[in-house]
Formats: structure tokens, sequence, C-alpha cells
């Protein structure tokens, strides 16, 4: 499949056409191209180009379009859109992305478009997934899936799940449940196909099926689904009732915003922003973290402002051209040691007690603080700078090393099990705290050793 390339001409094109509501021709160019790909062409356009384009397909291809957009774009579209024909739209969609699209319309707007929804069945089970957190199993799941009785036969079996299949955009699995509806196993697709069609589903089925509770969070449901590669996962209320399942694509769809978060707030950005954001979103969003940084600038001033009296010995005075580097070693070494803990936490391979971790990244830093210390001499030695100056550099240079190191590493672990984001740690809060830190550590080192 050639990969859909989005072109200044065809924009302009459908553009054009949109001007002169030629909807014959419009609808000639953009059938055969998937509802990702439209979602682009809408993201490009202008609000009410995009409207247009909305309002002139029906349904069935429109609501999947709407899944796809930039939210800033879906969210101006959804206000220029009818409660009628938002209810439409939600109605071609699966429970999931329904009540993600419900999710961002505000509470009376919500309730309007629910009581106009035809099948019953999806409005109760809509108001049921907006009630879970968005980000646990509750609100990732779909409601849609296969399921069988343990006590039917085979062959009941084939034709229950041939009437349940049209409500399924993909089968994942069939899971088994009792007379409770309670999940206990899963179906082979090939056991079922095989047996006798007398025999009964509790004679073939699979006892062992991985399963979430319906409140566990995303993280976590990312977490095993990669570990034993799963496609999809059962979710179950605390009784074990099959509530609904999570696919592999909604999952990964919370992995890449998770990521997306992360690494805004390891940049200093706070909140869901992006580039085309107003001026006022972004300055909102920026604005706490530069403030931090400011604080922390000041910080420094009024911490070489105690040395004032050590650095106004004309001896010494080579000291403030190496304040720069101290800074940067000591923000460089925290948010390395920080981003690896991170890291690791996301994956889940961080394990034992913080002590054991600490002890490994302080032979780490030993080791990196020593060449560098070495490196830091001999480049003294290259400009005719005293010894004994580049000595105490070298020094302070290692401690501040091991000294950012422990604070880059502990912290992270520390948030994480606070229930924090440990994401922060590796942005400015930590590059600032360690820059503050470093710098009275060389200069009280450089006091005593000086002095």
């Amino acid at each position: 499949m050639e990969q859909f390339q989005l072109s200044d001409v065809l924009l302009k094109k459908i553009a054009d056409l949109i001007s002169v509501k030629n909807n014959t021709q419009l609808k000639k160019i953009v059938k055969d191209i998937h509802f990702a790909d439209m979602a682009e062409i809408i993201n490009e356009l202008n609000e009410n180009q995009g409207i247009y384009l909305i309002k002139l397909f029906d349904s069935e291809k429109t609501s999947e379009i709407l899944t796809e957009l930039n939210e800033d774009v879906r969210e101006k579209i959804l206000k220029a859109l009818s409660v009628k024909e938002i209810a439409d739209e939600i109605e071609e969609l699966d429970s999931d992305d329904a009540a993600d699209i419900l999710g961002e319309l505000s509470e009376e707007r919500k309730e309007k478009v629910i009581s106009k929804i035809s099948d019953d069945n999806l409005a109760d089970n809509l108001i049921e997934l907006l009630s879970y957190q968005e980000d646990s199993a509750g609100g990732l799941m779909a409601k849609e899936l296969v399921k069988a009785n343990e006590n039917w036969s085979v062959l009941k079996c084939l034709s229950e799940i041939k009437k349940q299949g049209e409500n399924v955009t993909r089968v994942h699995s069939i899971y088994v449940v009792d007379d409770m509806d309670i999940l206990i196993g899963r179906l082979s697709l090939k056991d079922l196909i095989i047996s006798s069609s007398k025999k009964k589903i509790k004679d073939i089925l699979i006892p062992k099926v991985d399963s979430v509770n319906v409140m566990e969070s995303g993280e976590e449901i990312a977490k095993i689904m990669s570990k034993y590669d799963l496609e999809a996962i059962p979710v179950v209320d605390d009784k074990k009732h099959l509530l609904g399942r999570i696919t592999i694509d909604d999952i990964v769809d919370f992995i890449k915003e998770e990521a997306e978060e992360d690494y805004l707030i390891a940049a200093g950005v706070q909140g869901d922003v992006e580039a085309d954001d107003s001026i006022l979103e972004l300055t909102k969003a920026r604005l706490p973290w530069l403030f931090l940084g400011l604080v922390g600038g000041l910080g420094s001033v009024f911490i070489l402002e105690g040395f004032e009296e050590f650095m106004n010995d004309p001896t010494y005075k080579a000291l403030f051209f190496f304040t720069p580097l101290i800074a940067a070693m000591a923000g460089n070494v925290g948010v390395q040691s920080s981003a690896i803990i991170v890291q690791g936490l996301a994956n889940d391979i961080v394990k034992g007690s913080l002590l054991k971790r600490l002890i490994k990244e302080l032979g780490l830093s030993l080791i990196n603080g020593i060449i560098l210390g070495l490196l830091t001499i001999l480049f003294g030695l290259g400009i005719n700078q005293p010894l004994e100056l580049s000595l105490v550099i070298s020094l302070s240079m290692l401690c501040v090393i091991i000294v950012a190191a422990l604070i880059g590493t502990s912290i992270p672990i520390i948030l994480d099990k606070k229930g924090i984001d440990p994401a922060i740690a590796t942005g400015p809060f930590i590059t600032t705290s360690n820059d503050i830190f470093g710098i009275f550590l060389f200069f009280y080192i450089a006091k005593i050793f000086l002095l």
C-alpha cells in the first residue's frame, strides 16, 4: 500500500471545490482516501472548510475521521455540529471512541447527545464508560467483545458469536463466562472449529486468561500487554465480572499521549499544548517553569554574593570563569541520571532498593568524575594555571558530579513512590536545583582548600 502524501496541490484543489460547493467532484476526489488521511487534510483546512467537509459525507465515514482529528480542530467542528448530528456520529463508533468524543463536550451538551442516541444499550454503555477515570482500564476499554457461556454447545456458540461479531470491529479473542457473567477462560478458534457440535464450551475452554481490573491504571495495562505480547485484554470488576476489553490500538494511543506529556514536562512545558496553540495558552504552559528558572538564577546570585569576599582576592578570581563549567556539569549529570531512571521506571525495569541503585550510581560517578577531573588538570597545565587551583577545580567537579548523579537518581524514584510523575525530575526542576547546589559546592570546597 502506497503511503498517502498530503500536498499543497491537493489541499488547494479541495479548498477551491469547497468554495464553489462542487460536492460531486469533492466526493469523487476523497472517495478512496483513508479516514486518517482525511483527518490530516481537515487539520490543514480552515475551520469553515473542515466543517463543510464533515457535513458533506455520511456519518459512517465522518465518525472515523473525527477520532483522528487534532483535539483543537475536533473541538471546533463539534461546536458547529448539532446535537443530533453528533449523536449520529457517535452511533457509528465503537463505544470507547464514542466515549472519548463525548468526554470533550460540556456536561449539558453531553446529556443532550446521549438522549438523542437511538440505541439504548449504547447509551447505557457510554454512561458507564464516562463514569471511569480517563486513564483507567474503565476509561480505555470498549464494551464491544465476543463472549460465550460455558454451558453452550459448540453449535450454539458458533451461532451466537456470529451474531456478536457483527458489532465488533476486530475479534481478537473469544472470552468464556459462567451464568453470572464471571470471566473463567477463553476459547481457541481452532478448538471451536474442530470440536464436535454437541460438545460443551466448558469442556474445550482454556482456563488461563490474563485480565485487568477496571480501576487499573493505563501505565500498568501497557506494561502487562507489552510483557505478554497481547493484542487485547479483558477488563473485569472486583468480582471478576466481564465488563469489556482493551485492544492494542487503544493502549498504543495511550502510550503515545503519555510519552508526549512526559516529553513536554521534561522540556519544562506544563499541560497539553501544541505549537499552533494561542500565545496565551503557550505562555501559561511555559511560564511556571521559567519562573522556577528565575528563582534558581536568583538563588545562584545570592550564593555568589556569599563568597564575594573570597572572590575579591586576585589569586582566586580565576574560579569565577569556571562557574559555568561546574553548573553545566551539575545540570547535565543530573539530567542524564534522572532520564535513565525515568526510562527504567516507565519500562518497569528499575528493581531493588534505592540504596543499591545509589551505590551503583556512586561508582559510575567516581569513574566519570576522575576522568573529567584529570582532563581539567591537563587543561590547567596547558594554560599555565596554578596546579593548586586546577586540583581544587577538579575535586569540586568530582564532588558535584557525584552529588548531581545521586540527586538525579533518587528524586525520580521518590516521586514515583509518592505517585507523582517522575518525568518532572528530568526537566528544569532537576537542572535548576543541581545548578544551585553545584555552584555552592564549588565555591565552598574552593574556600576550604585555598584559604
